[in-house]
């Protein structure tokens, strides 16, 4: 699977005229993305103006009051009082000239990107739907879809990007933002996920919005535990062990330690707890190593896998029961809410009883 890549097109010179050509054709392809576009666009003006009329509010006067005290030979020390809001203003009109400058560069990259594709036979599209996988962050939520996003046209189906869905409303809207890589699989393989232990949140608690029961975790011989909690459906332990040899838990630790993989279907999927910077060669390098060595190695692995409970290779299907992996509930959450309640009915005894 190990495939030659032109990373040329990443560091060719991007005129204003291309700019132009990409974005006119991206419009004609995609127009939901660029309806998207214009929206984000119009939030940021709009953004900036109300900023500006905030900044002014706070700066014009501090800047007054200084002038004044320096003119009036005032005490320095006293002036240090009115320096607070402008730095605070000097620093929000830095943040927001960066953002805006980045906002140009968004395109320039999307046209090298979309050279790199051309140059490696990839398909590219800056924006798109989300994916119908099967993986634990494909689904949920609303507003899906995905970014910077990459696939093969031939050879074995490989697609990899950003993705970002909405959860919540109103206020206490989300947005989920992921870097992900799905390798199709010869074989249809029992429900498998190794949370890495590298991005777990607090407590421990797994980056994936799935959580799955603790009953099916399975301890592998060696470090692999520190690295990775694997786990797989019930009385599916021998068949976890007959894909996760150790030479692939050994490649696993060393090109993949920093996601979570899940096996599902027959789909291999990676997730990346931050989108991938993927103008930048180094990461499109490491996906295609992980692609080379741990995907390479679960083909080799699986390619004459067959679930006993099923007992022929033709149908290439799991038995119901391995299909997908028993979820459960966050401890943390529940112990989140739980200490919120202690602290609310609290404070509410406390006030009664004074």
């Amino acid at each position: 699977m190990e495939r030659a890549s032109d990373y040329s097109g990443l560091f060719a010179p991007v005129s204003a005229d291309d700019v132009s050509a990409y974005r006119a054709a991206e419009r004609l392809r995609n127009p939901d993305a660029e309806s998207r576009r214009i929206t984000r666009l119009a939030i940021t003006i709009v953004s900036a103006i109300l900023g500006t009329i905030v900044l002014a509010s706070f700066i014009l006067p501090a800047l007054f009051v200084l002038g004044a005290g320096v003119m009036s030979g005032a005490d320095p020390r006293d002036l240090v009082l009115v320096l607070p809001p402008i730095i605070i203003a000097i620093v929000v009109v830095v943040i927001v000239f960066r953002a805006l400058r980045n906002s140009g560069s968004v395109w320039i990259d999307r046209v090298r990107m979309s050279r790199f594709a051309a140059a490696n036979g990839l398909a590219y599209a800056s924006e798109g739907p989300g994916p119908s996988y099967p993986g634990a962050i494909f689904g949920l939520g609303s507003s899906r879809y995905v970014t910077d996003h990459f696939c093969t046209t031939t050879e074995r189906y490989l697609d990899f990007g950003n993705y970002r869905y909405l959860t919540g409303s109103g206020k206490s809207r989300t947005t989920h933002q992921w870097g992900f890589l799905a390798l199709h699989l010869d074989r249809a393989l029992p429900h498998m996920v190794l949370d890495s232990r590298a991005n777990n949140g607090l407590f421990g608690s797994t980056n994936l919005p799935a959580v799955f029961s603790r009953e099916q975790v399975l301890s592998l011989e060696g470090d692999f535990d520190r690295y990775f909690t694997l786990y797989c459906p019930a009385e599916y332990e021998r068949d976890a062990l007959y894909v996760f040899t150790p030479d692939l838990m050994a490649l696993l630790i060393d090109e993949a330690a920093p996601f979570d993989v899940e096996i599902i279907d027959q789909w291999m999927c990676v997730y990346g707890a931050r989108p991938f910077p993927l103008a930048d060669p180094t990461t499109y390098q490491r996906l295609l190593r992980i692609v080379s060595t741990v995907g390479a190695k679960t083909l080799t692995q699986t390619d004459r896998y067959i679930d006993e409970r099923i007992g022929a290779f033709e149908p290439n299907i799991v038995a119901p029961q391995g299909q997908r992996l028993r979820r459960s509930f966050s401890w943390v959450g529940v112990a989140t809410i739980v200490l919120f309640l202690a602290i609310w009915f609290g404070g509410i005894a406390s006030n009664f009883l004074n």
